[in-house]
């Protein structure tokens, strides 16, 4: 269950940190750990809609023994509207894009038609929830399917296949930096990804739109050793810290672990609100990965 945990568990933390200072504006505050309240007004070890949207994509590839784009709109659906895979059941945090792709899917839209395809629906909303696709045999088309419930343009799309590859040249145990020059980058958007260890902090954005969301959470793990250094580092970017931390967190779980100088704070994860539910459900994905050869 180790490498499952690490990411899952390192995304959600993630998340949680940044979240109280969700918003802020660089260099207008200094984080130096996990908090509570801020933007949300939450209790520390509280996730977002980053975090939900996740763990239902991951209930839904456990409880199926297989990736299902429309069972796992169906758990989107649950999350919108019942508030299932929140913690403390209340939905908060969802983007527009997100939330009107799922109005069109509970009026009658079938899933894979309820993504928007606009340029301006490139937000972040689909690379944070599609890490748990990285521990499964997908192929780039599925990886397009889940993206595009939400987020279909193939800036967003990019993004996704990009993060997931990452993800799996991790858990190979690859070095990241050899992965960024080696991958090829079949858009002009993500161009700067081989360049990000050399950029200086003031050339990373770290708004809401997907391809700063993913170059500023590659840029913090590059530019840090350890798994607190690079979610703070992500934090301290300001804008949309909840997801960049998100982001940056499920490959910093992969590459560091949970606990020791270098992974995930064991009281970070102690703090984090249904831990005993999300390291339940790890379990499970872990037993049905192995079990089954999802794709």
């Amino acid at each position: 269950m180790e490498k499952i945990y690490n990411g899952l568990i390192g995304l959600v933390v993630g998340d949680a940190v940044g979240a109280p200072v969700e918003f802020l504006e660089r260099d207008s505050f200094h984080l130096t750990g996990m908090v509570g309240y801020g933007t949300h007004n939450v209790p520390p070890g509280t996730w977002t809609d980053d975090s939900s949207l996740v763990l239902a994509t991951a209930e839904s590839i456990a409880r199926l023994g297989r990736v299902d784009a429309d069972d796992i709109m169906r758990n989107f659906a649950l999350w919108l509207a019942k508030e299932e895979f929140t913690p403390y059941g209340v939905t908060f945090g969802v983007g527009n894009t997100t939330y009107n792709a799922i109005e069109r899917y509970l009026n009658g839209i079938p899933p894979l038609q309820c993504g928007g395809s606009a340029f301006r629906d490139n937000g972040n909303g689909a690379l944070m929830r599609i890490l748990p696709l990285a521990y499964t045999d997908c192929d780039e088309a599925v990886i397009d399917e889940v993206s595009g419930l939400t987020h279909a343009h193939e800036i967003s799309k990019t993004a996704c296949r990009i993060y997931i590859n990452i993800a799996r040249g991790l858990l190979r145990g690859e070095d990241l930096r050899k992965l960024l020059k080696t991958m090829e980058l079949e858009r002009d958007e993500f161009k700067r990804l081989p360049l990000l260890a050399s950029l200086p902090r003031d050339q990373i954005n770290s708004s809401g739109y997907v391809v700063d969301t993913l170059e500023a959470a590659l840029w913090s793990i590059l530019h840090t050793r350890n798994y607190r250094n690079c979610i703070l580092r992500a934090a301290n970017l300001g804008g949309d810290t909840d997801t960049t931390c998100a982001v940056a967190g499920g490959l910093s779980g992969i590459l560091y672990g949970a606990g020791g100088t270098k992974g995930i704070p064991e009281n970070w994860i102690a703090k984090l609100a249904r831990i005993d539910w999300i390291t339940g459900l790890c379990s499970y994905f872990d037993k049905r990965v192995h079990d089954s050869a999802i794709e």
